[in-house]
């Protein structure tokens, strides 16, 4: 039996990201989904390293190389349209949900629980979820500063919402990566190799 499953996960570099913006830089959900692997990997780093926690790191950027997977399927909806009220948000998340069960559907059944916790989270992996979801946040913050930096004024409040939602994230290992590692994406190429 043929499978599509991984022919439509490649497919998540043809789903644009900030689509209700002028982006000076477009960005789609897979190099989304990379950085926010990179990002959960070391947030989970950084709890065990110094926060004392016991994080799997690999499972961290795992979960979040497929945590917007199933937008493949239903697109990125912009964060102002899914959160607008509870009623959107709930039936969102039911077609997220929806579009994860038809994405599991193109795998060999014998592959199916393997891919499970990426698209309906389990109890074993809601810690990391919790990374996985700061990561997602700092990224769109990266995001932000990024075309902040390049002097696009469409970017100036969504900025500042996302430099809000990161400092209220209650996570020892997302303060650490603020004040250790945040700053430097406000600097140039040459500040970098001074």
């Amino acid at each position: 039996m043929s499978s599509n499953f991984f022919a439509m996960v490649n497919r998540m570099k043809l789903i644009d990201r900030w689509a209700l913006m002028n982006n000076t830089t477009k960005e789609n959900i897979a190099e989304h989904s990379h950085s926010v692997a990179v990002i959960a990997h070391a947030l989970a780093l950084i709890g065990n390293k110094k926060f004392g926690k016991n994080y799997n790191a690999e499972r961290a950027a795992l979960l979040a190389l497929y945590h917007d997977t199933t937008e493949v399927i239903t697109g990125d909806m912009p964060t102002p349209v899914k959160y607008y009220n509870d009623d959107i948000k709930n039936v969102y998340k039911d077609i997220e949900r929806i579009a994860g069960n038809r994405l599991l559907d193109m795998l060999p059944e014998e592959f199916r629980a393997d891919y499970e916790p990426f698209f309906e989270k389990k109890d074993e992996d809601i810690e990391l979820w919790k990374l996985v979801k700061a990561a997602d946040k700092i990224s769109a913050l990266i995001k932000c500063i990024e075309e902040y930096r390049m002097g696009n004024r469409e970017f100036e409040k969504a900025l500042e919402a996302q430099q809000k939602k990161i400092e209220e994230i209650n996570l020892d290992e997302v303060k650490y990566f603020r004040e250790h590692f945040l700053n430097s994406y406000y600097l140039t190429l040459d500040e970098h190799t001074k």
